[in-house]
């Protein structure tokens, strides 16, 4: 297979076009120590809700909704002491990325919106997060890290010591003023605004969507047909703000994990399609955009206000057509 080299990522040489690596964690230890520090802490009853076996039912138990131990697995934040709060928010900054704005700092943000609209609305609240392992945490086996609640699925899978899965993930964010998802939004609407005028004709879906396409529940229902503008007419600096607005999703992970995976994304490029319904400002209902290549899915969309109809929120999902749970189940 040919080679694409694009100078403008000269970090990206040593991955083929459309094969990327997943690198060892570079913080297993920490994430190890973390995890053991927390399940030593809690009471036979949490530590059995907090630890559940791991397999495909488990591990796509997730949703956006505001829904509680309803609808996922693990022990609820909530049903923590302060202490051992304290111990669960330490096991997330050693999991995810703790760059400014990076995955430790917009869970800890959705956690805080949630409670913010727990103040004008019954049912919100950053009591009714959860934590879970699906397998107890070593680095001999499989298990997942899930962190989960109302506009947040954080799905984290490892194997021997490595981290083979940073997807799915889901992050919304109401009301849209909250700075937690501005780079987010901020990314997709320089990499849009940067396309001239028969890029975007190229671009634009012919129907827009309610939500998200694959989100919760869809695992494996990517479309069979890849829709709008293809990464090989993009500009060099079409490409890097390209690279630049997949980043606010994939640095949920640690950051070398993260740089690993966006690095194999890069070397994708031209055979990765942007597409949007709507305004490219992304600032009215129904407003879209997604990113779809060989591996990396990307999705956001302006959603009517829950809390606030007034208004719009965002719902986002992140997945990957080859690395989603790991690539540990069949869809």
């Amino acid at each position: 297979m040919k080679r694409i080299v694009l100078p403008l990522l000269f970090f990206c040489a040593f991955f083929n076009i459309n094969v990327y690596a997943v690198k060892p964690s570079a913080n297993i230890d920490a994430l190890l120590v973390a995890s053991n520090n927390f399940l030593k802490a809690l009471s036979p009853q949490q530590k059995s809700n907090a630890v559940v076996d791991y397999n495909q039912t488990n591990a796509i138990k997730w949703t956006n909704l505001p829904c509680g131990l309803a609808c996922r697995v693990g022990v609820l934040f909530g049903s923590l002491s302060v202490h051992q709060k304290e111990l669960a928010l330490e096991v997330a900054k050693a999991a995810l990325g703790t760059n400014p704005g990076s995955g430790y700092q917009q869970v800890i943000g959705i956690m805080k919106a949630d409670a913010a609209l727990g103040k004008s609305k019954d049912g919100y609240s950053s009591d009714n997060y959860i934590i879970a392992f699906l397998g107890a945490p070593n680095v001999t086996d499989k298990w997942q890290l899930q962190i989960g609640g109302h506009h947040l699925a954080v799905n984290l899978t490892f194997d021997k010591g490595k981290v083979i899965g940073i997807t799915p993930l889901f992050m919304g964010l109401e009301p849209p003023e909250d700075p937690t998802l501005k780079a987010n939004h901020d990314g997709m609407v320089a990499m849009l605004s940067s396309l001239k005028p028969d890029q975007l004709t190229a671009a634009k879906l012919s129907e827009g969507y309610g939500d998200v396409y694959v989100g919760p529940g869809k695992d494996g229902k990517f479309p069979i047909v890849k829709s709008g503008i293809k990464g090989s007419l993009l500009s060099k600096q079409q490409k890097s703000l390209l690279i630049t607005a997949m980043q606010n999703w994939v640095q949920i992970a640690n950051n070398e994990t993260s740089k690993s995976t966006l690095n194999g994304y890069a070397r994708q490029l031209d055979e990765t399609y942007v597409s949007y319904f709507g305004n490219i400002t992304l600032n009215k209902k129904g407003d879209y955009v997604r990113i779809d290549g060989p591996g990396v899915w990307i999705e956001f969309i302006c959603q009517p206000g829950a809390v606030y109809p007034q208004g719009i929120h965002y719902h986002t999902v992140y997945r990957d057509h080859l690395k989603d749970y790991g690539d540990s189940f069949v869809f």
